[in-house]
């Protein structure tokens, strides 16, 4: 699809830049889950090592479990160099810092000139040599819904933003530390918690001036 406005191309930059981080985000999870393997493993294999000197295990069962774990670490340490995690990864973060200057210099300008639609087909370029098509269509059908759920959000923040200017009441449930069914009440950008009307209330009668009480003595 052709873009022939300057906020088309900013939509298209920031939905194609979700898309590698998404892609990036992905491989480093599982990066991350071969590495946690390996450690736990590792970790294991030395806690057997050492019982074993502790222990005194001696027998052929005890002394072929390090060696099985071992191979096992190799096994999976192997496929994880076969993934090549960090080039994909450096690809990437080369493709998304250019796609991020592009869109910060886009956001930049007022109009659509040449100079910045060069930048614009060169950040294209970038994302689509950076993943195959199969798995470019995947992050950027997540990314679109992404960005679309992120505008429902912020129309519904602003919409209620001008019903509380409007003087409208509204009700909204707050997450606390403290207590997380507390809910707010929020009247003229003012914000007033429930539960601190009462000590409010209380707390101006306390502030309030005792009368003073006459003791009447009888004379002894």
């Amino acid at each position: 699809m052709k873009k022939e406005s300057l906020d088309d191309v900013i939509n298209d930059l920031r939905s194609r830049r979700d898309c590698l981080s998404l892609a990036h985000e992905s491989i480093k999870a599982k990066s991350d889950q071969y590495n946690k393997v390996i450690i736990i493993l590792s970790l294991v294999t030395g806690a057997i090592e050492s019982m074993k000197i502790q222990m005194g295990w001696n027998n052929n069962a005890v002394a072929m479990i390090p060696i099985f774990m071992s191979s096992i670490i190799g096994m999976i340490s192997a496929l994880c160099k076969f993934e090549d995690f960090p080039n994909k990864m450096e690809t990437l973060v080369q493709a998304i810092s250019l796609l991020t200057a592009t869109l910060l210099k886009a956001r930049n300008h007022t109009e659509l000139d040449d100079e910045l639609l060069q930048e614009y087909h060169s950040s294209l370029q970038a994302n689509e040599t950076s993943l195959y098509p199969d798995i470019r269509k995947k992050y950027l059908k997540d990314a679109h819904k992404n960005l679309l759920c992120i505008m429902k959000q912020e129309q519904m923040y602003y919409e209620n933003i001008k019903k509380v200017n409007a003087g409208e009441k509204l009700t909204i449930k707050c997450d606390s530390s403290s207590d997380t069914s507390s809910e707010n009440v929020i009247i003229n950008n003012k914000e007033i918690e429930l539960e601190e009307v009462d000590e409010m209330d209380t707390s101006s009668h306390r502030r309030e001036k005792l009368e003073t009480i006459n003791e009447l003595h009888d004379n002894l």
